[in-house]
């Protein structure tokens, strides 16, 4: 098992240790999940995600070779930029989602610690004789993302970087609690935040001057209730190699009139064309119950497929997740049921987000 910077960290803190993506990371402190998730949604916590992946792209040809293996458009990004997008199979379907960083003399793909070495593979195997150079940074970069409605009055003191002109997925490079990072207003909360990349070097001095500071530390557990509540798509749950961003709700990453071919383009074209015929939807429990990844889902007396993402949230106090449905099906307002334990549950499919309350700036 790997160890982030911050492994002591957490069981100095008494983190619940648990086995994810090959990392050995904190599922919750002894606060537990719950207060942990309130803490995000109404004042600041902070996130050890070092276990991610990042790759940095250099040469006269980087532009043009990210934009050949992503499906979104870099062209259209601006250095200080950042853009939700993926890497696709030849058959459009996710290698893995992952975000691209643009600076004035390299890019930054990142990506998802359970698919980093699948990630880089693929990527180096398209790499050719194009005039790039590409380094899997990932060993030498930490990451934190602190993330609520206070995280801004809670980082500006540490920064001399002025926060308040960092529009929504954009960055600027400076120094925080002395440590140079990138600083990037992105999240997978829902919340207004920041994720930190940093040397690993400086990573503790870091996590040690936010929590300081007074951000609560948070786990992997309530990192899944916050964006489950958004609807953000979570890889080996929502999405995966046998569904392409069009079924997933995703097709606003899939740029077809970029100008340049990307992997996977020819297979989203046809696709379209046909039309899906089966779309991710969020669904809500019209009863009690905690709708847990790989429940069966039924519509009309059919089973369709199975939960892919489940919890009771703790936002809303009733259970919520995620499946995939017959087109027809996927209006908001239709009822599904949900099979647990040989009872089934009335759920109704539910317009995404499941909650609209938070402090995001867009």
């Amino acid at each position: 098992m790997k160890a982030t910077p911050l492994h002591a960290r957490h069981l100095a803190l008494g983190a619940k240790m648990v086995p994810f993506a090959g990392w050995e990371m904190p599922v919750q402190y002894p606060s537990g999940i719950l207060a942990e998730h309130r803490a995000v949604r109404t004042g600041v916590g902070v996130f050890d995600v070092s276990h991610m992946g990042e790759f940095e792209v250099t040469g006269p040809d980087r532009n043009a070779f990210v934009n050949r293996i992503t499906s979104n458009d870099v062209s259209a990004l601006e250095p200080g930029g950042v853009q939700y997008s993926a890497l696709l199979t030849p058959e459009g379907t996710f290698i893995d989602d992952c975000t691209v960083y643009r600076f004035d003399d390299k890019l930054m793909i990142v990506v998802n610690a359970s698919n980093t070495a699948r990630a880089w593979e693929h990527i180096v195997a398209q790499k050719g004789g194009i005039n790039i150079r590409l380094k899997d940074i990932s060993p030498e970069v930490g990451l934190l993302a602190v993330q609520g409605p206070g995280a801004e009055a809670l980082l500006q003191p540490l920064t001399d970087v002025p926060l308040d002109t960092i529009r929504y997925y954009h960055f600027l490079v400076g120094k925080v609690a002395g440590a140079q990072c990138f600083i990037s207003r992105t999240g997978y909360t829902g919340e207004d935040g920041f994720e930190l990349y940093c040397r690993e070097r400086d990573t503790v001095a870091l996590w040690d001057a936010i929590t300081t500071s007074g951000a609560q530390p948070v786990g992997l557990g309530a990192r899944d209730t916050l964006r489950l509540e958004m609807g953000y798509a979570l890889y080996g749950n929502d999405i995966d190699d046998t569904v392409t961003p069009l079924e997933a709700g995703l097709g606003w990453i899939v740029k077809l009139d970029k100008g340049a071919p990307f992997t996977g383009d020819a297979a989203l074209r046809s696709q379209k064309q046909r039309g899906v015929t089966r779309r991710l939807v969020g669904f809500r429990l019209e009863g009690r119950g905690f709708p847990r990844r790989g429940y069966r889902v039924h519509h009309q007396g059919r089973d369709v497929d199975i939960v892919r993402s489940g919890t009771v949230s703790p936002s809303l106090g009733v259970g919520i997740g995620t499946t995939y449905v017959p087109v027809a099906a996927a209006r908001p307002g239709t009822r599904i049921d949900i099979e647990c334990r040989g009872e089934r549950l009335a759920a109704e499919v539910a317009k995404l987000p499941f909650w609209t309350g938070g402090s995001l700036k867009r």
